[in-house]
């Protein structure tokens, strides 16, 4: 991998974190992420418009791939809700591989080596130490089913997408028409949850779900990118690092309570995630 890939994939997980940070900020995490969504359709849109129509074969998958972005989306909101961004990013981002691998391994027929059980051990771990910070610190509990939920969402999405683009053989358009589709199926979603008052939102709401779409959509789109240029599963374990960087941003940012506990979960997620991808 060269010094330009590894730049780009590390821009892209902090780009994630980022854009999950402005969601956290607004007061309605429904709303916003309702707002970045449809800003996200757009952008895939005006992308979409620009290339040929996506095969017959190809629909399967995009229609797959935006009930599980739906859910994924859904859950994350919720569970912003009730927890801090460095407690919920962490299990949410970290259990979505853990579930892939199994998944694949039981289902898919992919054998695991040494280093990815070592790498179940120790994500289950670090999973399994945030999880419990929430009942030490008496934090909201409804986070939990909340946050894994949108771990296996992302693990549905994961293995959709990751399929799909293979079989569409053009990754760009297909995430392109994924945004499209999430944003169709995403919309009356939220509005049959919250009616119309779940578009009311400030300019300023606007401004900052609009960059958090555009930072959301790069992020994505350069991490497929860079699975063209470089192994997917490095790719793939260098863009979970976007775990330390929600922590950090938490925690410098939000002033979110930052104890051993968690920086050793955050810590061991990663590693975890690293050691699969070995």
């Amino acid at each position: 991998m060269t010094i330009g890939i590894f730049s780009a994939v590390i821009a892209a997980a902090l780009l994630h974190a980022l854009w999950n940070g402005l969601i956290k900020l607004e007061v309605s995490k429904l709303t916003a992420m309702l707002l970045l969504t449809m800003v996200q359709g757009i952008i895939g849109l005006v992308v979409a418009l620009n290339r040929d129509l996506p095969a017959k074969e190809i629909c399967f998958w995009l229609l797959g791939s935006g009930v599980f972005h739906t859910l994924y989306k859904l859950f994350l909101a919720y569970a912003y809700d009730q927890g801090d961004l460095s407690r919920v990013y962490p299990i949410a981002r970290g259990a979505a591989p853990l579930v892939v691998l199994v998944i694949a391994a039981i289902f898919l027929n992919d054998r695991m080596g040494g280093p990815e059980y070592a790498g179940v051990v120790v994500l289950g771990a670090g999973i399994l130490l945030m999880a419990r910070g929430v009942f030490r610190c008496n934090e909201r509990r409804r986070l939990l089913p909340l946050a894994l939920g949108s771990a296996l969402a992302t693990a549905g999405y994961s293995l959709v997408d990751g399929m799909g683009a293979r079989v569409a053989g053009d990754a760009v358009t297909y995430v392109a028409w994924l945004f499209v589709l999430d944003a169709l199926f995403f919309t009356p979603t939220c509005l049959a949850l919250r009616g119309r008052q779940v578009l009311h939102a400030s300019r300023r709401t606007w401004l900052v779900c609009s960059g958090a779409a555009t930072a959301s959509y790069s992020a994505y789109a350069i991490t497929v990118w860079a699975m063209t240029q470089a192994p997917l599963a490095l790719v793939a374990a260098l863009r979970e690092t976007s775990i330390l960087f929600a922590v950090l941003i938490g925690w410098t940012l939000f002033g979110e309570r930052m104890d051993r506990g968690k920086a050793v979960a955050a810590l061991l997620i990663v590693a975890g995630v690293i050691l699969t991808r070995l």
